[in-house]
């Protein structure tokens, strides 16, 4: 991991969750650092994917949940 402009955070994980990053960093030869960084990078790199969805859907109308519940009643979904 690049040492340059990093931050120190404390987080706090159950204890069953932290035993297996402990193995994890252990079997990957990776810091525990490491993995948590990796982790938070692929969520926020998520999140950039589900805004751009949302952003390019935009312009669609917006169809009332009540009004789908109503379409299915009608045809026999539901």
């Amino acid at each position: 991991m690049k040492k340059t402009n990093t931050k120190r955070a404390t987080i706090y994980l159950d204890s069953d969750l932290h035993h297996a990053l402990r193995i994890k960093a252990a079997e990957t030869e990776h810091s525990i650092s490491e993995l948590v960084q990796e982790a938070i990078k692929l969520s926020l790199a998520e999140d950039s994917i589900d805004l751009s969805a949302f952003e390019q859907r935009s312009k669609e109308p917006s169809l009332p949940f009540e009004d789908v519940l109503k379409k299915l009643r009608k045809n026999g979904k539901i």
